[in-house]
């Protein structure tokens, strides 16, 4: 652990008072992980590498954006992650957006203990615009759904001016591929840090025919 998280640090540098956060986060998360399915078993020797580097990797591709919302935060990432980085930052809020009840009382805590910014909504994904109250400067979602579903449930959100970064993987090109049936988009690629993926930037979206 103490190895991943050296070589997550180097891809990804963070303040100390975040890494502080982060500590107590993952702390929460192997204690919950115990009860509940909270991320992939064997992704847990891994977990600074493949989910916390990979989440904080957003935060420079959008350095203006104060106002988040996560889509299916499941375990927090990158919503959590999101939340410790900006818990400095004047005016931040992450919506932690999770239809599982079990998930959300996980998240609800994991908020608390890191005193980070964080503002959890027990819904359906398709009702996050409902409990969202104020605008969204960035939305993004992490192994939810695919690209043309994710761009489905962001929609109202980027039609109120929010950008959106969706994690994904090497199959980037099948799922734009298919985005764009339904979708007229202009997408930018941008590499991930932590592996082989890819993050669909999008600033604009339209609903085809």
């Amino acid at each position: 652990m103490a190895a991943d998280k050296r070589a997550a640090l180097k891809l990804a540098p963070i303040s100390h008072e975040t890494e502080i956060r982060l500590d107590r986060y993952i702390a929460l998360l192997r204690e919950w992980q115990a009860k509940t399915n909270l991320v992939a078993p064997s992704t847990l020797p891994q977990l600074w590498t493949r989910h916390i580097a990979d989440s904080l990797q957003l935060v420079d591709l959008a350095p203006t954006a104060r106002r988040w919302a996560d889509l299916g935060s499941g375990g927090g990432f990158p919503g959590v992650v999101l939340a410790c980085a900006m818990a400095g930052t004047p005016g931040a809020s992450v919506h932690l957006v999770e239809r599982i009840a079990k998930k959300a009382a996980f998240l609800r805590e994991a908020v608390r203990v890191t005193t980070s910014p964080g503002v959890v909504h027990l819904a359906e994904i398709g009702d996050n615009v409902d409990r969202i109250t104020g605008s969204v400067d960035c939305v993004t979602a992490r192994a939810l759904a695919p690209l043309h579903q994710l761009i489905g449930f962001a929609e109202p959100l980027m039609r109120q001016g929010a950008q959106a970064l969706f994690p994904k993987g090497q199959d980037v090109e099948a799922e734009l591929t298919e985005a764009a049936k339904y979708w007229n988009i202009q997408p930018q690629l941008h590499r991930s840090r932590t592996g082989d993926g890819w993050i669909v930037e999008l600033t604009s979206v339209e609903r085809r025919g």
